[in-house]
């Protein structure tokens, strides 16, 4: 029998394959009472010889093409638990007891066990849809998994391995949802600075971080010291001694004449210098506004 790879890496017959597929792509999985609801008897004869052939028609009832799928593990030569004592199954109880067993299977046995558990998960996954839960499906599985001669002994045992399988499926399911969370997004503090602090891993846009970048600005001027109060003021002055003496040239039409200062200026000066100098010592734990105030009302005194 020609065999594939599931998407787990199982490998199994390529016609469950083909067969599954085409239950999932006309809606099986949500259709109510799937793997439980038999077909068309007539239906899935036709079906079967299709199958035989391996060709898989298109637009078949899910039910018929479910029932093929229980058949399918229903006729084989040996059922698929049939390598494991029953007495094992029986005594399985917890999620750990029954993956032991899955592996005590043969490899082939193994692949096809854990196509058919997540198949059966696959179904419960969507019980919402299709009523069909872990029981309910493991239910009308258990039957099609061994192969015993008397009638009452392979009922009483269809019961264990119907805990058996139902088991497996809660836990595949719970794998399921575990592998999700790990999966989901991380946390925004992922990483530390040097100072082990939490650094955010949030990225904005460009025109977020210059917005960020000039309120930082705003808020880290630096203390302007005594020597930048002195210059600022000296530009100041110069710019309105300038500014003067262009305005004087327009309203003259002459030519600037460059003198020296009398000693009457230059004390004069001296001592405004010495009065911005204590001015600027006394306002220097004043707020950046009040300074830029105080700066204002000196140029217009020296004005």
């Amino acid at each position: 029998m020609q065999l594939s790879f599931d998407s787990r890496g199982n490998s199994v017959p390529t016609i469950l394959l083909m067969m599954q597929s085409r239950l999932y792509a006309q809606g099986g999985l949500q259709a109510e009472g799937i793997f439980r609801i038999n077909g068309d008897n007539g239906q899935e004869e036709q079906i079967r010889e299709q199958l035989n052939r391996g060709e898989v028609p298109k637009n078949i009832d899910v039910h018929s093409l479910a029932g093929l799928i229980k058949a399918w593990f229903r006729e084989l030569p040996n059922g698929l638990l049939d390598s494991i004592e029953p007495e094992q199954v029986m005594r399985a109880q917890s999620e750990e007891e029954c993956a032991r067993l899955v592996r005590l299977l043969p490899p082939t046995e193994a692949s096809l066990m854990n196509w058919a558990v997540n198949l059966m998960a696959d179904v419960a996954q969507l019980e919402n849809l299709n009523k069909m839960d872990a029981r309910n499906i493991a239910m009308v599985f258990a039957p099609n998994m061994t192969q015993m001669t008397d009638p009452l002994t392979a009922l009483m045992y269809a019961v264990q391995v119907m805990n058996f399988l139902k088991t497996l499926i809660v836990k595949t399911l719970r794998e399921r949802e575990d592998a999700i969370v790990e999966a989901g997004p991380a946390s925004q503090f992922d990483h530390f600075d040097e100072n082990n602090e939490p650094r955010c891993s949030f990225q904005g846009t460009s025109d977020e971080t210059d917005e960020v970048n000039n309120e930082n600005q705003e808020f880290s001027v630096k203390e302007p010291t005594l020597e930048s109060h002195e210059n600022v003021c000296h530009n100041e002055l110069t710019f309105h001694s300038q500014s003067q003496t262009s305005v004087s040239e327009e309203k003259s039409g002459a030519k600037v004449v460059q003198g020296s200062k009398s000693r009457n200026s230059q004390l004069s000066n001296s001592n405004q210098k010495k009065g911005l100098r204590k001015s600027v010592e006394r306002s220097k734990g004043s707020t950046i506004v009040s300074r830029l105030n105080a700066r204002t009302e000196r140029i217009e005194a020296w004005r």
